[in-house]
């Protein structure tokens, strides 16, 4: 059999039999989507948490949260009692800490003239653009003086800039921050989400002491970054960091610690994590849904066959083949399958880069899901083709005119 003739005749088959063709596809699309979609966005997310992790790690740092589990947007931690003074004493100690820097925060709405809107506001000292390599877009960022007497000035976030002041100009101009009015000084670099999720420009830095003073009238902090001078000693400057705060704050052997410490050699196991979750586990599941939409194609082709037997036995009876036979139900099959894998393709990079945009991952174009994807649905589809083509080719041709 020619192949345009077992082309054209596949094709009218399929369009005779549009509901079973259509549910072939669907499976195939659906399986094909999703794989698609996740190995994009995997792929996405991970470049995502990659460098959230590096701007709030680094290679060289040391964070202490006060309460055990607070962490940029993480669940609320317990009571703090984590203070400045504390880490004087780390800082002064301890001598692989290069610099540090604290941070305390508030949620409270923030308003400019008749805008407002409800913000994340970060109290951090004039270490905090090194400590955390963010500075300023525009105007200038806050200095130690600032810091020490508890001045009333702001940094914004992008977010928060377009949302009280559009085009205009923000620097220089007065907000109210709860009750308490700030000159905006400088608009932070973006920085995007991070990986919980959290829109990071949509937040203010402040001096650590006004937002204590002014802000919360609290003396505890919520977390600290330490930078440390030699990356190579880190886990003994953890041990020394423990040290020193469980001392200070009079916790017996046997008594919890009322801190958590992160560190760089704790972060690389948790992305070694994520890596393996994104790039093994979540496929597997896109994987599972393929394999049971090759079943289901299986099936109805096994039923079709059952259906066509009368057709298959005219057509052996003017002689044609048992290949052509089982070659013209795997050409079905394959191309039922196949097509709907491509539309799956389509499907899956539009969701992906939909999500993208959504969750600011930034491009998502994965020439890895598009093989796997069309891959996945050829091997499918002919999977599922072998045995009805080879149900199809066995049929004796008197017992199927019968």
């Amino acid at each position: 059999m020619r192949t345009r003739r077992l082309l054209t005749h596949s094709l009218g088959s399929l369009t005779r039999y549009r509901l079973r063709s259509a549910v072939l596809m669907l499976g195939s699309l659906a399986g094909v989507a999703a794989l698609t979609l996740v190995a994009s966005i995997g792929q996405g997310v991970e470049a995502k948490v990659m460098k959230t992790m590096g701007q709030i790690v680094g290679d060289s740092s040391v964070l202490v949260i006060s309460g055990g589990s607070r962490i940029l947007g993480s669940p609320r931690a317990g009571a703090s009692r984590l203070t400045l003074d504390d880490l004087t004493a780390i800082g002064d100690e301890i001598d692989n800490i290069d610099v540090w820097d604290p941070q305390q925060e508030i949620a409270t709405v923030v308003r400019y003239r008749d805008s407002a809107t409800t913000v994340r506001v970060l109290g951090q000292s004039e270490r905090s653009e090194r400590v955390w390599d963010r500075t300023v877009a525009r105007g200038r960022y806050f200095d130690a003086a600032a810091v020490k007497s508890a001045a009333r000035v702001a940094l914004l976030g992008g977010t928060v800039a377009r949302t009280l002041f559009g085009d205009e100009d923000p620097v220089d101009a007065e907000i109210r921050i709860g009750a308490v009015l700030f000159r905006v000084i400088g608009v932070l670099e973006p920085f995007g989400t991070d990986m919980h999720g959290m829109d990071r420009d949509n937040e203010i830095v402040v001096p650590i002491s006004t937002l204590m003073r002014r802000l919360t009238n609290v003396d505890t902090i919520a977390a600290a970054r330490l930078l440390v001078k030699d990356p190579a000693r880190e886990e003994h400057t953890g041990r020394e960091i423990v040290r020193i705060l469980r001392a200070r704050h009079a916790l017996v052997p046997d008594e919890p610690d009322d801190f958590r410490l992160v560190t760089t050699v704790e972060v690389r196991r948790m992305t070694t994590w994520v890596r393996r979750v994104l790039r093994l586990f979540v496929p597997l599941v896109s994987a599972v849904v393929l394999l049971v939409a090759g079943i289901v194609a299986a099936a109805l082709m096994l039923s079709s066959v059952n259906e066509r037997v009368a057709e298959i036995g005219l057509r052996r009876a003017v002689g044609a083949r048992p290949d052509d036979i089982r070659l013209q139900f795997a050409t079905e099959t394959a191309i039922t399958i196949l097509g709907g894998g491509m539309g799956g393709l389509m499907l899956g990079y539009a969701g992906a880069q939909y999500l993208a945009m959504r969750l600011q991952l930034g491009s998502t174009f994965s020439w890895e899901a598009v093989v796997i994807g069309f891959v996945a649905s050829g091997v499918t589809g002919l999977l599922a083709g072998v045995l009805p083509a080879r149900r199809a080719a066995q049929l004796h041709p008197a017992v199927a005119l019968r």
